[in-house]
Parts: C-alpha cells; structure tokens; sequence
C-alpha cells in the first residue's frame, strides 16, 4: 500500500517534467493542433534553435551563473557556519545579543531602495560579479538553523574537552564541528546553490555588461521578448512582426527556456541527498 502511494506520488512529480520536455520537442503546429499532449504528431527542435540564436549569450551566461552559485555557496556556507559556530558557544558572552540581532534582520529590514542606494552608490557593486555574492553572503534563518544543528547533535562536553587538550576555537571549528557538521551544511548548501541559480531579479537590476547576465536573468528577457511580440499588435502587423511571429515557437520556446534552467540544478540534488533529510530535520528540533 505505502509503496503504491509513494509511485502515485513520485508520478505526479515526473510526469509535469516528462511533459515539459516533450512540448519542448513538439512544433508550434503540433501545440497548436492537439494542444499539450505526451504523444505529439510532429517533434521539432525550433524552439532550440531560436534559443542559440542569441550566440555566445547562453554559453556566457551558464559560465557567470555556475561560477557566482558555486563561488557564492562556499563563501556563504563557510562565513555562515563560522558565525553560527559563535552563536552556539554558550561561554561566549555576546552570542544572546549577536543572536538577537541576526533575527531582528529576518523581522526587519532597509527595503529594496536602500538596498540599491548601498550597492551602487556606496559600495560600487553594480555591473560586477561581486552583486551576485556579498550581498547575498548571509542569511540570519539559515545562520539560526545552522546554530540549532550545533546545540542539538554537537554536545558541550566536547567542546570543553578539546579546551582542556589545548585547542583553540578555529582548530575545534576546523577538527571537531566540521566534520560532524556534514548534514547541516549540505542541507543549507542546497538552499543556497537553488537559491542562488534562480536568482533572475538581481542580474535585471543591477547588470548591464553583457557578459555577466546570468543565465535566469537572461531568459526572463528572452520570455518577455516573445511576450512583447505576441501582445504589440501595432508590431505584429508589421512584416517583421508578422515574420517573428510564424518563426517563434512560443509555447515550445517556453519549455525549452524551463529545461535549461532547470536540468542542470537537478545534478546537484543527488549530491546532497543523503544529508538533506537528516540535516533539515535535526537543524529545526530546538530553537
């Protein structure tokens, strides 16, 4: 019985994404004609193509995306568990108030202007990589629960006997919290690279090189074009409206843009699978 379930269930997870895949293969007459259907009467790979027609663009742009998420999750994770690691020594005399002002940030915050006055006008951020990783660098919930994971699987006893040996607070962090802090790392790790991959809204505020457009960033403008097209009837009476539009597979164009962005993030699942349970789990016991 619990096994039917779970087939049922896991159905109802792959068979969108099955779906999405086989629309992004099926011409705009295909779509048109029977509408979204796992058996098309005719594959196409024009919605690809139209993708690749921006060049180098996407080449560029998975190269910025894959190095500020993979720069940025380690310079997180490492700035996050440190500063977490503090928070849960209780010999430490300013971990209540470092704790309380890490949540007063999750209550309260500048808001988007000041945020953008801060990055451009003080910090000189825009229109380098740098935007995507420092601002970003830490999360107080995720700095919470890293905290809870020490308290909760780390006992004080262990900590104590590593003072008396002699060690100090970044040989106990590097030798003893870090390796039984696997699961707590990888679980807010994952967080942080899906976070971090689908972040199209920085990139649109704050980017105007065309080299360091990321990947979501880019196709959120790819869709809006198509979106633009379809909707500007004094353009689409144009001939070149008019052309654009029977050249633009739109719906497939749409899946296609779902798959790119979408594929490569479910590689890094299987890498932190076996730690994502169990970290989420015992990283929200206690408080």
């Amino acid at each position: 019985m619990i096994s039917a379930m779970l087939i049922i269930a896991s159905l109802f997870v792959v068979l969108p994404l099955l779906l999405v895949v086989i629309i992004s293969f099926s011409s705009a007459e295909s779509i048109a004609l029977h509408g979204y259907t796992f058996l098309p009467s005719e594959f196409s790979l024009a919605a690809y193509k139209n993708l690749m027609k921006t060049g180098t663009q996407i080449k560029n742009s998975y190269i910025i995306t894959i190095f500020y998420t993979i720069t940025g999750t380690v310079l997180s994770l490492a700035v996050m568990s440190m500063f977490a690691y503090v928070l849960a020594q209780k010999r430490f005399p300013a971990r209540k108030g470092l704790t309380f002002y890490a949540f007063f940030t999750m209550l309260f915050s500048g808001g988007l202007v000041p945020s953008y006055i801060l990055n451009v006008r003080y910090l000189h951020l825009d229109d380098t990589i740098w935007i995507f990783i420092l601002p970003s660098l830490v999360s107080a919930y995720y700095v919470i629960i890293l905290r809870t994971f020490i308290q909760t699987t780390i006992p004080d006893t262990l900590f104590e006997a590593a003072i008396i040996d002699g060690a100090n607070d970044f040989t106990i962090f590097c030798k003893i919290v870090l390796p039984l802090f696997k699961a707590g790392l990888a679980t807010i790790g994952l967080f942080n690279v899906v976070n971090r991959w689908n972040d199209w809204f920085t990139g649109m505020l704050y980017i105007e090189n065309p080299k360091l457009i990321p990947l979501q960033t880019m196709l959120q403008k790819i869709q809006r074009n198509i979106e633009f097209i379809k909707q500007n009837a004094e353009f689409a009476d144009t001939a070149m409206g008019l052309e654009l539009l029977r050249s633009m597979p739109t719906e497939s164009t749409r899946m296609a843009i779902t798959i790119i962005a979408v594929v490569p993030i479910l590689f890094a699942y299987p890498f932190f699978q076996r730690y994502f349970i169990k970290g989420l789990t015992i990283g929200s016991i206690k408080g």
